[in-house]
């Protein structure tokens, strides 16, 4: 399987979205400051995940939350759910 996922910074509320094929380990190496991306941002929860079977399907969505208007839509998505208050 493949996975699209959102994380959420305690630190800052701020989101990232990824991809990846080992959800658990990824998450781990978040937390654990591997990623540049969000090494400072952490600790980080997730907060949502979307699972296909088709590796470009998978790419094809992640890329999609990465544009601004999809960003603004998961914001106001998930606000409500875990705090979420911006991209």
């Amino acid at each position: 399987m493949y996975y699209v996922y959102v994380l959420r910074s305690q630190i800052d509320g701020k989101l990232y979205v990824g991809f990846t094929e080992d959800l658990k380990k990824r998450l781990i190496a978040h937390n654990s400051g591997k990623n540049l991306s969000t090494q400072t941002r952490k600790p980080l929860d997730l907060i949502f995940y979307e699972a296909f079977i088709n590796k470009f399907d998978a790419l094809r969505r992640e890329r999609y939350f990465k544009t601004t208007k999809e960003k603004v839509t998961l914001v106001q998505m998930l606000r409500e759910y875990s705090g979420v208050s911006r991209a």
